[in-house]
């Protein structure tokens, strides 16, 4: 009975320490419910503004091209253009993929380890309205297979102000898991959002696309919001959460427990438990589990997780995109004495509007740079030519490079890119990159296996371009020339003669190209080794050029062929009963194959997923 007493007291103890804090759970409770009853007669009475996006300031990819308005995320800015009629209009905003076609490419790097399982975020739009208000909905206009967005934020920062705050905030309105609308229709997609303790007028909308059948398409964003704080952002409710139900360590040591230090009897010190009667090995394998955040946390529990979570082998990869909202110059810093040997870096869409800076991440570079052969650094608009500099000084190890949507990069900063010779993947999509720098990148990384140029539209000649990539880089396994504005039958005759070993080829929107020169049956019987094959909106392809591919390009997986006049359903018919690897295959707009014929097409070869778009 007396041990049973003892444990009581103790707990009896315990809850009258936690009774003295500041706030008692009931208490907050009961605030939160009176606040709540009395929301009503509390607030006063306010007007809700409704606006609609002014300006597009950020985006991560579209489908469109840089100097047009079809298909790109400018399109987002201003009142409805299609809404509410459904179908593939290009005056809506469309991000580059859909789908889970492009993670399945060769071309595409390794995930990252340690990616926290509720970030799904794959691409991002940030969208400005006239006025801050406190937002009280968000409303996205959906007018093509809806169902991309996985989180929308707001930010303190008005970008049109002068007086930028010091601190910039952003705070989560709404997050949820990818999903797929039962129906490719229009709909208006407005989830239930958390109040915010500031007025914005900026906000972010992250999506993920990969499990929608096409491309996702936004016509308008309405954001409403109310100028005056209401009375629920102005009382804060306390957090309760399961650390709230742990002990303190005072607690611990007083109650007593595993954590404190065992009688004279025993001269084993058990302070940290039975851990560190655990191998090192062992421990090492458990953190190894922990996201980074809760790493950083674990770390400051006691002497032993630090020695583990600090140990420079737990972050032989780091991905830190999925903390983009809180990486600081302070972060890198801290990170430095932990990434000795750091060997995959994940910085994509960190450090904008001043959160880091170029000194700040230089000092990371040269402190951690060493190993490293991975950097992803896309819409890193913080990155400088010094930043570039560093790079090629630093990680001459580097294989892997993604500066994609780095558009605020100057040109000349490009050139320091051909200080690193083992180059194998480089993604230059969307940003200034010109002929010259491009030209001596391929003189001097003649290692490179995949190279991204789509939307780069400073580079004058790709005919130049192709040259030297058949001379030499004639292990390139994927080249991406989306939009690329001058290429010809000749450059496009010397690449694929050079670089027979391609698997991946995107010349989507190239339409300089012509069929009745031979060039795409040349290109057919060049690469035996084809998987991925983009000729989007090409109007020449025709029944010989599918003819040739289906006499040798038997391992095809991927072939979008959209907006041709001249494919007819027979050369069709006869491409997917050569081409057994065939996954996805995009006859969109087509004018000679109707829906009837790719319904009929889909029975006979279900593992092929056929693409056509509609408009309403």
């Amino acid at each position: 009975m007396f041990p049973m007493l003892t444990l009581l007291s103790m707990f009896y103890y315990i809850c009258l320490r936690r009774r003295s804090r500041s706030g008692t759970r009931s208490e907050a409770l009961g605030s939160r419910r009176a606040v709540e009853l009395g929301q009503r007669s509390a607030l006063p009475i306010t007007v809700e503004v409704e606006q609609y996006g002014k300006e597009v300031l950020d985006f991560s990819s579209h489908y469109g091209s840089e100097n047009s308005m079809s298909y790109t995320m400018w399109n987002l800015a201003g009142v409805p253009n299609v809404y509410p009629s459904s179908g593939d209009f290009t005056q809506t905003a469309v991000f580059r993929t859909y789908g889970s076609w492009w993670e399945q490419c060769t071309s595409t790097a390794s995930p990252f380890r340690r990616t926290p399982p509720n970030f799904h975020s794959l691409d991002y739009l940030e969208l400005a309205f006239e006025e801050p208000v406190y937002p009280t909905a968000v409303e996205v206009l959906e007018t093509y297979h809806p169902g991309a967005v996985v989180r929308i934020l707001a930010c303190s920062l008005n970008p049109f102000s002068q007086n930028p705050p010091a601190d910039v905030r952003w705070e989560v309105l709404w997050a949820g898991k990818p999903n797929k609308a039962l129906t490719p229709q229009a709909r208006q997609f407005s989830p239930s959002i958390r109040q915010i303790s500031f007025a914005s007028n900026l906000l972010r909308l992250e999506v993920n696309n990969t499990l929608l059948d096409y491309y996702t398409e936004l016509d308008a964003v309405i954001l409403r919001g109310v100028r005056e704080r209401p009375i629920l952002a102005l009382y804060k409710i306390p957090v309760i959460d399961i650390n709230d139900l742990s002990d303190s360590e005072e607690e611990i040591s007083d109650a007593g427990g595993l954590c404190c230090r065992s009688g004279g009897e025993n001269r084993h010190n058990l302070g940290n438990g039975y851990f560190e009667r655990l191998p090192y090995e062992l421990i090492q394998l458990i953190v190894s589990h922990l996201p980074v955040p809760d790493l950083c946390r674990l770390a400051q529990s006691c002497k032993l997780f630090h020695k583990h979570c600090c140990d420079p082998l737990q972050y032989i990869q780091l991905s830190l995109q999925p903390y983009w909202a809180q990486l600081t110059d302070t972060s890198l810093s801290h990170l430095q004495s932990c990434c000795t040997l750091l060997q995959r870096l994940n910085m994509s869409w960190t450090g904008n509007r001043g959160a880091v800076t170029a000194a700040g991440f230089c000092s990371f570079m040269k402190a951690c740079g060493l190993s490293l052969v991975c950097l992803e650094l896309s819409c890193c608009h913080f990155l400088t030519e010094a930043c570039l500099e560093v790079i090629a000084q630093t990680c001459q190890c580097l294989q892997e490079l993604n500066l994609a949507s780095c558009d605020r990069l100057q040109p000349q900063a490009f050139n320091l890119i051909a200080k690193l010779p083992n180059l194998r993947r480089l993604v230059l999509y969307r940003t200034k990159v010109e002929q010259s720098a491009i030209l001596s990148i391929l003189t001097f990384c003649p290692e490179l296996r995949h190279l991204n140029l789509g939307s780069c539209v400073m580079i004058e000649d790709y005919d130049v371009v192709a040259s030297m990539l058949s001379a030499r880089c004639r292990s390139l396994r994927s080249l991406d020339l989306w939009r690329c504005r001058n290429l010809s039958e000749r450059g496009l005759a010397e690449l694929v003669s050079g670089c027979r070993l391609l698997e991946e080829l995107d010349l989507g929107w190239c339409a300089t190209l012509q069929s009745s020169s031979g060039c795409f049956q040349h290109l057919a019987r060049s690469l035996p080794r084809l998987r991925k094959l983009f000729l989007t909106a090409n109007r020449t392809v025709c029944d010989s050029d599918l003819e040739e591919l289906a006499a040798n390009c038997s391992a095809l997986e991927h072939l979008d062929i959209l907006g041709t006049r001249m494919v007819s359903p027979v050369s069709l018919r006869k491409l997917l009963q050569c081409c057994p690897q065939l996954k996805l295959l995009d006859v969109s707009f087509c004018s000679q194959i109707d829906s009837r014929f790719v319904q009929e097409l889909s029975g006979l070869f279900p593992n092929v997923s056929i693409k056509k778009s509609f408009t309403q």
